[in-house]
C-alpha cells in the first residue's frame, strides 16, 4: 500500500475507530450500573418495545463501527473518488460515524441503574443530539479531506492521446456487444416470488409492484450496449426502457477496469456523486466523460473497441462531418 492511499484509508477508518473507543471508554464507566437485559428498540414515542442481552449487544452492536469502518477504507482506496465527491464521502463517514456512535451509547445511558425486569425509555431529543453530532462531524471530515492526497485521476487528461479508430472520410460505422448479467434472471425469479407471495398473504397493493418491477428488471437480463452515431445505448429485450447517452453530451471516452463495489455501490442502474452507470459486474468498462463533469459507465467485453469509436465519432462532430 502507497503513503498516499495509507493516509486516505486512516482518514476514512479514523471516525469510526474514535467513535467505538469512545464508546467503549464511557461504557467501562457505568456497566456495573447496567441491567443483564438492555432495552436497545424504542417506539415513535420513546417507549422500550425490544430487549436483548447485555452480553449480545456488545457483540453485536459495538462491533458494527468496525464493520463500517472497513467498508469506508475499501471504498476511499478504490472508489476512485476526486473533488468534491471525496469530500463528500469522507464527510459522510464522519457523520455516520458520529451519528451511531452517539446513538449506541445513548441506548446504554437509558438503561442505566434500570433494574431487572424494568422498562427503560429513551427520550426523543436523543435524536436531535446525534444528528447535531453528525452534522458538526460531517463538516470536520469535509475539511480534513482536504489535508489527504488525492488518488490519480484514472482518466486521461489530454483528449488528444485517448485512442480512437482510423475511418475513412464518409465511412459509418457501428459497435455492439452484449453483456450477460447472471444475476438478473436470479433478482426477476426472486421478485416475482415476494409479488406473489406478499399478494397471496398480504395484499396485492404491495405485490404487485413487485410483479412489475420483476417485469421491467426482467427486460436487462441480457442488456446490449450499442456505439453508433447517436451516442452511447445500454438497452434489453424491448425498446424500453433503455438508456442513452448522445454525442452532445460527451466530452471524450475511455476503457477502464472498475470495482462494482467499491465505485459505484453495487450492481445495476448505479446513481453515485459525479457518477452514474449500468454496472453488471467488476471489470472493464467504457466510461464516458460528460460535458456536465460527470461519468457515466458501462461494463461491457471489448470496452476499448466501443470507447475507441465513441472518441472518433465525436472527433467527426466536432468537425461538423
Amino acid at each position: 500500500m502507497t503513503r498516499k492511499n495509507l493516509g486516505r484509508v486512516t482518514l476514512a477508518a479514523l471516525p469510526f475507530v474514535l467513535a467505538l473507543l469512545i464508546d467503549l471508554t464511557l461504557y467501562a464507566g457505568i456497566k456495573d450500573r447496567l441491567p443483564d437485559r438492555l432495552a436497545v428498540h424504542f417506539d415513535a414515542g420513546g417507549s422500550a418495545n425490544g430487549y436483548t442481552s447485555f452480553s449480545s449487544y456488545l457483540l453485536y452492536t459495538l462491533p458494527s463501527l468496525l464493520v463500517l469502518g472497513a467498508l469506508w477504507a475499501f471504498i476511499a482506496v478504490k472508489g476512485r473518488l476526486h473533488g468534491r465527491a471525496d469530500r463528500w464521502f469522507i464527510g459522510g463517514g464522519f457523520a455516520v460515524a458520529a451519528f451511531l456512535g452517539y446513538l449506541l451509547i445513548a441506548v446504554l445511558f437509558v438503561n442505566v441503574d434500570v433494574p431487572d425486569g424494568g422498562s427503560a425509555g429513551f427520550p426523543l431529543w436523543h435524536i436531535a443530539v446525534a444528528l447535531a453530532a453528525a452534522a458538526l462531524a460531517g463538516a470536520l471530515g469535509a475539511l480534513l479531506s482536504r489535508l489527504v492526497p488525492l488518488p490519480e485521476d484514472p482518466r486521461d487528461p489530454d483528449p488528444a492521446t485517448r485512442e480512437r479508430l482510423v475511418l475513412a472520410d464518409g465511412e459509418v460505422a457501428a459497435w455492439g456487444r452484449g453483456i450477460g448479467a447472471w444475476w438478473a434472471p436470479v433478482a426477476v425469479l426472486v421478485l416475482l416470488a415476494a409479488g406473489v407471495t406478499v399478494g397471496r398473504e398480504q395484499s396485492w397493493f404491495i405485490g404487485v409492484p413487485l410483479i412489475l418491477f420483476a417485469l421491467v428488471t426482467g427486460t436487462f437480463c441480457r442488456p446490449h450496449v450499442t456505439v453508433d452515431r447517436r451516442g452511447l445505448t445500454v438497452s434489453g429485450l424491448l425498446p424500453r426502457p433503455r438508456v442513452r447517452v448522445p454525442l452532445e453530451r460527451m466530452e471524450g471516452a475511455d476503457s477502464r477496469p472498475v470495482n462494482a463495489l467499491a465505485e459505484y455501490g453495487g450492481w445495476g442502474y448505479r446513481i453515485r456523486p459525479e457518477r452514474s452507470g449500468v454496472i453488471t459486474r467488476s471489470g472493464e468498462a467504457i466510461v464516458v466523460s460528460l460535458t456536465s463533469g460527470r461519468e457515466f459507465a458501462v461494463t461491457v467485453g471489448d470496452s476499448a473497441t466501443g470507447a475507441a469509436l465513441l472518441n472518433t465519432l465525436l472527433d467527426r462532430q466536432r468537425a461538423g462531418r
